[in-house]
């Protein structure tokens, strides 16, 4: 069993945005106990997953391990009987593709596959080109000084996905809060409440009143879309069926919901970390700008350094064993991406970034039959974005402290206070 002090930083909210204590803790556990149980206060016991190679295997063994039999994310006991009771004994508040099995995560995921394919995103290509350009002419015209997460990286990738799903410009901002409010229910800055030291049972209200709101907005949009169908992914997921029957209620809200919240946000996080990863290291900034054919290997250490999702859980359908342990039927466990991407054994001197690392086999958008539907229109956002912006970047420095925002679920820079100078 992890020690007590370990087994509740890594489920403290306050670790992740610190960042090392979680990955002093996360270090310890892949040299001295890679696989093992924890039970931190207030949680049910569960696995602990910290090295890349055990991450993979039980990530591609997913008729083995599920998502939907238990909560997909790590939920203290008290607040998994409140959704249980609530969700009429699912442990789900949404259920999304995170949340599916198979035959239903197959089927769900078949429905929008086709838009995020790289031969189908091709189209977007000169459409989100423009609106890079857009953003990093507002940054132009900002007089020098701005805060990168809050003013750039948030709103670019979020204009990209609201476009794409066909929610009005004016919308945006709403989106955006309730995104924030939902990954963000545990930071003092972002919670709903806006309360210094939200509880878990804060989260819970906050976040049953945040997918209420989703709801409601969501509603007037499938009926719209029933009514006036159009080139959108709202419309596919409005008129989609499922082996012939239209999507339930619950399922199609859920599907919108993912697409509204992990369609930006995590790629917003990424795009912010990779600047402040490049204010740090001056010379690797000169060295990308000096040749931009290094801008693919950078975003994927910029993938791999930000690890916006810290992990997932995921629950045996039967007795198993993983690096020698006996594993029982029901046991849970927690993926830990970010150890993952630290893994010593498989990225040298996992603490250092590196623009041009290579092999990079970080694994921040998952593996199997999860992996992130969204990766490839991710990748293509910020390849066009670091495109248009380090050719016009003359210098860029700290104007203040940049701050993470707290989670253990889905964080990244919430404050990136920059001054600059641009052509």
């Amino acid at each position: 069993m992890i020690s007590q002090d370990i087994a509740n930083t890594i489920v403290d909210p306050r670790a992740y945005a610190e960042e090392k204590p979680i990955d002093e803790a996360f270090a310890y556990l892949r040299k001295e106990a890679p696989f093992a149980k924890a039970q931190p206060e207030g949680f049910d016991p569960f696995w602990v997953v910290t090295k890349h190679a055990d991450i993979l295997e039980v990530e591609r063994q997913n008729d083995l391990f599920h998502n939907g039999d238990a909560a997909a994310t790590l939920t203290p006991i008290d607040v998994d009987r409140k959704v249980r009771e609530l969700m009429g004994g699912s442990p789900h508040l949404v259920r999304s593709l995170v949340q599916m099995d198979n035959p239903d995560h197959m089927a769900y995921r078949r429905l929008t596959q086709a838009w995020f394919l790289p031969q189908n995103l091709k189209k977007l290509d000169a459409r989100i080109r423009d609106i890079a350009k857009v953003f990093i002419d507002r940054m132009a015209d900002m007089g020098g000084e701005c805060d990168f997460a809050k003013d750039v990286a948030l709103y670019f990738p979020l204009h990209v996905i609201m476009e794409v799903l066909g929610v009005p410009e004016a919308d945006e901002p709403r989106m955006l809060k309730l995104t924030q409010e939902l990954f963000g229910s545990n930071d003092p800055d972002l919670n709903r409440a806006g309360k210094e030291n939200p509880t878990f049972e804060d989260g819970l209200a906050a976040m049953q009143a945040t997918i209420g709101d989703f709801i409601t907005y969501f509603n007037a949009m499938t009926e719209d879309r029933r009514a006036n169908p159009r080139e959108d992914l709202s419309t596919v997921i409005a008129n989609g069926q499922i082996n012939g029957q239209p999507l339930d209620h619950f399922a199609a809200m859920s599907y919108y919901i993912i697409a509204a919240t992990a369609g930006h946000d995590t790629t917003s996080n990424t795009t912010a970390s990779g600047l402040w990863a490049l204010i740090e290291r001056q010379d690797q900034l000169k060295r990308l700008q000096g040749d931009l054919s290094l801008i693919p290997s950078f975003m994927e250490e910029t993938i791999r350094w930000a690890t916006p999702v810290k992990h997932f859980m995921r629950s045996a359908t039967a007795d198993a064993e993983v690096r020698g342990q006996k594993i029982a039927k029901g046991d849970w466990m927690m993926l830990c991406y970010p150890s993952g991407n630290r893994d010593e054994e498989v990225f040298d001197k996992p603490f250092e970034f590196r623009i041009d690392r290579t092999p990079n086999k970080q694994l921040a958008f998952g593996y199997g039959a999860h992996v992130c539907i969204g990766q490839h229109l991710a990748r293509m956002e910020m390849r066009i974005f670091w495109e248009e912006l380090l050719s016009r970047l003359k210098s860029v420095e700290f104007a203040g402290t940049p701050k993470l925002s707290q989670s253990n679920f889905v964080c990244g820079p919430k404050s990136i206070p920059i001054r600059y100078k641009m052509n």
